[in-house]
């Protein structure tokens, strides 16, 4: 499957490199070196798939991706750092990037990272054609046709990595789901990705359909399992922290 990507690079050899590998592989390619004229490409013609330096000038990455979020939410987005730290990772996944790597990285990897975010948004494209009921939880709502989500009648955005996830929880309502799991459903696991990646997309989700965040309802931590969806009405027993682990006899769940 090609794809028309963006390559948003300040770095001029690393672009040519990334753009050669691309096109070799039957993608069509645009290069832009800096955040402004990603912004401006973006809007002029969609890409399907951006890979973005988070180190550029004028606009960086995050502000960027923040922005592809906001006016382009259907972008896949890859984010290329030569920073390694955990918060780092997080905060490109908060901003709402779809996967992220740390640079030095082979450009084999690249290539296969960009087929498997291809891949999930041609599975995600082709799930929404075929579904055809709107699935409900509670006052929660999710249009797999639509690709809209409404909270007691409110409609809130949602990125592709968190749409995925809340679509298969509401799917199964009350069913307990393991961050491996949902972590599969989004970008696949690997050493490269931790477990935490579904713990900032439920953080976010939390902040869009609960009516507090630090008291959640609907998605609730399930202690050393993973999540679940509920219809919203508070379960006996427990309580969560502001981070949504779950407390159970005055201990956090780690």
């Amino acid at each position: 499957m090609c794809a028309h990507v963006l390559v948003a690079e300040d770095d001029p050899k690393h672009a040519e490199v990334v753009r050669r590998y691309l096109r070799r592989e039957g993608h069509s390619v645009v290069v832009v070196h800096d955040g402004h004229a990603a912004i401006e490409e973006i809007r002029r013609n969609r890409p399907d798939v951006l890979i973005l330096d988070v180190m550029m000038p004028l606009v960086d990455g995050l502000d960027v991706c923040r922005t592809v979020r906001r006016e382009a939410d259907d972008v896949a987005v890859l984010m290329l750092t030569a920073r390694s730290a955990e918060e780092d990772l997080l905060r490109g996944l908060d901003h709402g990037a779809d996967d992220y790597m740390t640079k030095p990285y082979s450009p084999r990897e690249l290539m296969a990272r960009i087929r498997a975010l291809i891949r999930r948004t041609h599975r995600s494209a082709s799930a929404e054609e075929e579904e055809e009921s709107v699935l409900r939880v509670g006052g929660l709502t999710v249009d797999p046709v639509r690709h809209v989500v409404e909270a007691d009648g409110h409609e809130v955005e949602c990125t592709p990595g968190e749409f995925v996830i809340l679509q298969a929880l509401a799917a199964h309502p009350e069913r307990v789901f393991s961050r491996r799991q949902l972590l599969a459903r989004t970008r696949g696991f690997d050493r490269y990705i931790t477990e935490r990646t579904v713990d900032v997309h439920v953080m976010n989700l939390r902040r869009k359909i609960e009516t507090d965040p630090r008291e959640p309802v609907r998605l609730l931590t399930v202690y050393g399992v993973g999540y679940k969806l509920t219809d919203g009405r508070k379960p006996p027993g427990g309580a969560e922290t502001t981070d949504g682990t779950e407390l159970t006899d005055g201990r956090a769940a780690l």
